[in-house]
């Protein structure tokens, strides 16, 4: 019973022992017609933070609150405890002569990590602590696992993305994470309504995986008896929506992609892609600038953020400069200057920028702007006008075809988003499709593959539109300062633990 007057994990005593009373102290309840699993509601009027922010008009009155206790002391007749909820904790004193006897015996056997609704007076202790003076104690729910004393720190991490139920319980600062996460995808709704936005929904179970460089993974639908892809992208589909005149869909959505785990790269992500008729991917920067400075202020209450010490200016009009020019700028290397694939080549060689057999010059271009560029582009940027090769859903810009009309916008060396002006000539889409597949051939697993219907609602008709993808876990990073995409996602993918 010792474990019972603090919230530490035990030290020295046998973990298995103390497990064995738990269980012990609930089959009791449970033979004196006291099982706190039977409860199934509890009638809260206020949450902790509440109690304390509204003090001057709650102080002698008497509220109800419900948590987890998270500390106890016992002192003879009285006692204090700690009680958490969603809104932080608040101090409870639980005397046996406000509650009774018997009530009394039973609240010293509950342990740290029970779920417990208390009643009673609102006031102020010696100390001035605001507390609530408790008349009513009653178990909600037994725990029978042993909180940790400690949960967080760099040996942990493991267990807790593995267990976050426990992260959240022992890390406010975790649950203040995933609190802004869902503040900032309100607020991204928010904003989008307010633009004329439609929200809908696509599938993700698809026959072709299109609309992004990625490997998809693979399954199998046993009724149709065929196999199907999970989705790597929203695009495709959102498009056929503006060739249906809706002309503002968003989505945001959970896509899938094969590939490797980093501290940005988790296999499946929330994306949120955007499309809207009849502007271009000028229209776009001027949305994501507007979009980001709504959200920051929304949520964070300023548009100064700081990552990882660093201060980034959404207040001020992002930067905007094309790859060419970029990359000239950082490595003094003019790809106007540079017309054939010899002299790209010829280039990467002299600047030791490693590139395949396969790779075009605009290829090689990209090479150089990952290479020397991305990591410099900290403060809100747009990266604009890449080269045809990588871009086969963009419109080619019309006074330079080698290059599209297509940007990437950057914070703290980070692609946040991709843009473009789509693509809306079928006979071209076509062709880049065609393009693709000969990579695909060429062992390029995340090259695109012809999607047919897509093309057919291409020739149906598709107005000049804007389009954009939005990765809103790293959205999140940002705005939490967040050190990795798992601290942004509530259960990350992690390798199975062999029993």
């Amino acid at each position: 019973m010792g474990e019972q007057k603090n919230a530490q994990a035990p030290q020295t005593q046998d973990v298995n022992q103390l497990l064995k009373i738990r269980r012990e102290k609930l089959a009791e309840l449970q033979e004196n017609g006291k099982d706190p699993f039977i409860i199934t509601k509890y009638d809260v009027t206020h949450h902790s933070q509440e109690v304390k922010d509204h003090f001057h008009e709650l102080e002698g009155k008497t509220v109800t609150i419900a948590g987890r206790m998270m500390s106890k002391r016992v002192m003879g007749k009285a006692s204090f405890c700690n009680i958490q909820d969603l809104k932080g904790n608040i101090q409870s004193y639980v005397a046996r002569d406000s509650i009774g006897e018997d009530e009394y015996k039973a609240f010293k056997k509950m342990d740290i990590g029970d779920l417990v609704g208390l009643k009673g007076e609102v006031f102020k202790t010696k100390t001035g602590e605001i507390s609530i003076h408790a008349s009513e104690v009653t178990l909600l729910s037994k725990s029978l696992q042993i909180l940790p004393e400690k949960f967080h720190g760099l040996t942990n991490t493991d267990i807790r993305y593995r267990q976050r139920y426990v992260d959240l319980i022992m890390n406010p600062e975790v649950k203040d994470t995933f609190i802004k996460r869902s503040q900032i995808i309100a607020a991204i709704r928010k904003y989008l309504a307010g633009q004329g936005f439609m929200e809908v929904e696509t599938p993700m179970l698809v026959s072709n995986a299109g609309g992004a460089a990625a490997r998809p993974f693979e399954t199998h639908f046993n009724a149709l008896d065929e196999d199907l892809k999970l989705r790597i992208s929203l695009e495709l589909y959102l498009k056929r929506l503006i060739v249906g005149g809706l002309e503002r869909v968003y989505e945001i959505g959970r896509v899938f992609r094969n590939e490797g785990l980093d501290t940005r790269h988790n296999p499946e992500f929330t994306l949120m892609e955007l499309y809207q008729a009849y502007t271009d991917y000028n229209g776009m920067m001027d949305l994501t600038e507007n979009l980001y400075r709504f959200v920051a202020q929304e949520v964070l209450g300023t548009t100064t953020i700081v990552y990882n010490g660093i201060q980034m200016d959404l207040g001020k009009p992002f930067e905007r400069i094309t790859m060419v020019d970029a990359v000239k700028k950082y490595t003094g290397v003019d790809f106007n200057e540079i017309h054939t694939l010899d002299e790209a080549r010829a280039v990467a060689r002299e600047h030791h920028v490693e590139y395949e057999e396969r790779h075009s010059k605009g290829e090689i271009l990209n090479l150089f702007f990952e290479e020397f560029v991305e990591e410099h582009l900290v403060q809100p940027t747009f990266l604009m006008d890449h080269p045809v090769e990588i871009s086969p859903l963009t419109k080619r810009k019309p006074e330079n075809p080698e290059y599209v009309e297509r940007f990437e916008f950057f914070m703290n060396g980070w692609e946040m988003a991709n843009a473009y002006s789509e693509l809306n000539d079928p006979i071209d889409q076509r062709e880049r499709f065609k393009a693709q597949e000969e990579q695909l051939a060429q062992g390029n697993e995340e090259a695109n593959t012809t999607d047919e219907d897509f093309l057919n609602a291409l020739e149906i008709g598709m107005p000049p539109t804007g389009g954009i993808g939005y990765g809103i876990d790293r959205m999140v990073m940002l705005m939490t300062d967040s050190a990795a995409i798992r601290d942004v996602l509530l259960f990350p993918t992690m390798k199975s633990v062999k029993e």
